[in-house]
């Protein structure tokens, strides 16, 4: 079924401290950054549940939270529809596809297909 909670990220002024926080709060695992251009840090919460945390200039903005979907351009296309606000589907390669979306209330939230086939371009 769609619309499963499957990631979660989270903002951060300090990187190292917002990792600690959660490791010493929840005891979550953050691994090292796979892209080394960003300070991209993942922790495993479930089978199909993850969070992440980043530098951000906008740390304290709240949560961006994705939930599943088994056909992202159709989900893209109704958010449009329904009045909100999408961005066109973008790869992560080897892992699938995610749109950064606004409800019609200006909440921010994602979506995620997976799909281990996409490629960056």
């Amino acid at each position: 079924m769609a619309g499963n909670v499957v990631h979660i990220e989270i903002k951060a002024a300090d990187n190292d401290r917002c990792v600690s926080f959660y490791r010493d709060l929840f005891g979550w695992q953050f691994g090292e950054s796979p892209m080394p251009e960003m300070d991209y840090r993942m922790a495993q919460l479930g089978e199909e549940m993850g969070v992440a945390s980043y530098p951000s200039d906008e740390p304290g903005s709240g949560y961006i939270v994705y939930m599943d979907t088994d056909d992202i351009d159709a989900s893209v296309a109704k958010v449009r529809e329904l009045g909100g606000e999408a961005s066109d589907k973008m790869p992560i390669p080897q892992t699938g596809w995610f749109s950064h979306c606004k409800d019609t209330e200006g909440n921010v939230f994602g979506l995620f297909q997976s799909d281990e086939s996409a490629t960056a371009g």
